[in-house]
């Protein structure tokens, strides 16, 4: 009863937070976009920047609302599912998450009522002050839900008392070995989303030729912004495998395919594609690349990448080939989506301004209508690379998922979930409806800011 419990609880975690996390990334990142927008705005006075924050705003109001929503239940969890670990992890995780509320979701909320519904009745100033602090609040949650998750991935500043977590020191549990590639990693993770799908709305309607002047603008401001945080996540996302190999041996292996530790002397090399067979320890099938992985894990050619075989059974991640191609698609789309940036950039550059010649490139267009997804494949991937191939733990190498779980009756769980399945296809469905309105108003080019 309590494996068949254990894995209904895990199934249900797995899919509110695969739903859930669809929502802030774009919040962070359309409520940055929307500032520097807003600052244009006061800055240089012209009314484009203005009705680009009026229209952008209001697919955030929907996205904003969607994620509070979707994010409740997965709160409830840790009291009703994951007792056991919110007891062992209570003294930081219960604190950490208690400053995201307090800290980050209070000035978010606090002030998106003013960005909204504040136009014409506060200065310019102070609605681009509230613009700014709905900004900074949604990225300082993804820092304190970041800082959360490193350290259950890279534990530090703790010790285990009575079979309690105590923090000896908070300045080294939060600044954990993971911490910083994982708060970066994420965070330019949804600033590359918010902008791809900016850039894909736009060019969706610079391909069907509507208000091709107004959506020229966002277009372009995007491929500005993307041009350089595409490259720098692939950057960061390469630094943070560095880490992985460090701090959990394991999770590398398991993502590169990756059995038998070479040799001193040696290099490791790089399965390119493989099938692996955790059964056997081995790969089915591999094609591989002599001596890349090595270079790849720890930036020397002779650098030592342990392998599964020398890792007890117990203590591997399970569904290996879910772990190996979740993260070459996340890998994969971060690569084409850079490389479309500086494609884009070129072709940009190109056109010299011109917006007859930047319609004429319909393929590109259209390229960029067909990515809007992806960035959010990309970062869902991402997630299962990082939580599945942290198992069999919850806080890594300190406290076991199997002894993590409440004694919830299976059936219980399983009615949450069919419940959590409705909840959020009507969510969706609701989303999308508003959305779709959304985009077939357009711009409303009668909105006029007060002198």
């Amino acid at each position: 009863m309590h494996e068949a419990s254990l894995m209904l609880s895990r199934a249900q975690f797995a899919l509110t937070a695969i739903f859930h996390i669809l929502w802030p990334i774009l919040t962070i990142s359309l409520s940055a976009f929307i500032l520097l927008m807003e600052a244009l705005w006061v800055r240089r006075g012209e009314i484009i920047y203005y009705h680009h924050v009026r229209y952008w705003s209001k697919l955030l109001i929907l996205n904003f609302a969607v994620g509070v929503v979707s994010g409740i239940p997965m709160e409830f969890q840790f009291g009703t599912n994951w007792a056991p670990f919110s007891t062992f992890t209570g003294q930081f995780v219960g604190n950490i998450l208690g400053f995201e509320g307090a800290m980050a979701f209070m000035l978010e909320a606090g002030f998106i009522g003013v960005m909204l519904w504040g136009w014409n009745k506060v200065p310019r100033g102070v609605h681009l002050f509230a613009t700014a602090m709905v900004a900074l609040g949604s990225t300082i949650s993804a820092f304190w839900i970041m800082v959360t998750n490193s350290w259950m991935q890279t534990p530090a500043g703790i010790a285990v008392q009575d079979g309690k977590v105590v923090v000896t020191s908070y300045f080294d549990a939060i600044f954990n070995p993971g911490m910083g590639f994982g708060v970066g990693h994420m965070w330019l993770a949804s600033l590359e989303t918010g902008l791809c799908v900016v850039a894909g709305i736009s060019a969706w309607h610079l391909f069907r030729q509507r208000h091709p002047e107004f959506f020229a603008k966002s277009f372009k401001m995007a491929l500005m912004m993307l041009v350089v945080v595409a490259p720098l996540q692939v950057l960061i996302g390469d630094a943070s495998g560095g880490e992985v190999f460090e701090h959990q041996p394991a999770k590398g292996a398991a993502i590169e395919g990756h059995w038998v530790t070479n040799a001193p002397g040696t290099a490791a090399p790089w399965s390119l594609l493989a099938w692996p067979d955790q059964k056997e320890q081995r790969n089915d099938w591999s094609i591989e690349v002599p001596g890349v992985l090595s270079v790849l894990a720890t930036h020397d050619i002779h650098g030592k990448v342990t392998g599964m075989r020398d890792i007890p059974l117990a203590d591997q991640p399970p569904a290996l080939p879910l772990l190996y191609y979740a993260f070459r698609v996340m890998a994969g789309v971060g690569f084409a989506l850079a490389l479309l940036a500086v494609w884009t950039a070129f072709g940009l550059r190109k056109a010299r301004g011109r917006l007859s010649a930047l319609l004429a490139q319909r393929k590109l267009l259209l390229a960029w209508v067909l990515c809007i997804p992806l960035p959010y494949l990309a970062v869902e991937c991402g997630w299962i690379v990082r939580e599945v191939g942290r198992q069999p733990w919850t806080v890594y190498g300190l406290l076991r998922t199997s002894a993590s779980a409440s004694a919830v009756a299976p059936d219980a769980v399983m009615s949450s979930i069919a419940m959590f399945i409705v909840f959020y296809i009507v969510l969706l469905t609701t989303f999308f409806i508003f959305a779709r309105k959304w985009q077939r108003n357009g711009p409303q080019f009668e909105e006029i800011p007060h002198a």
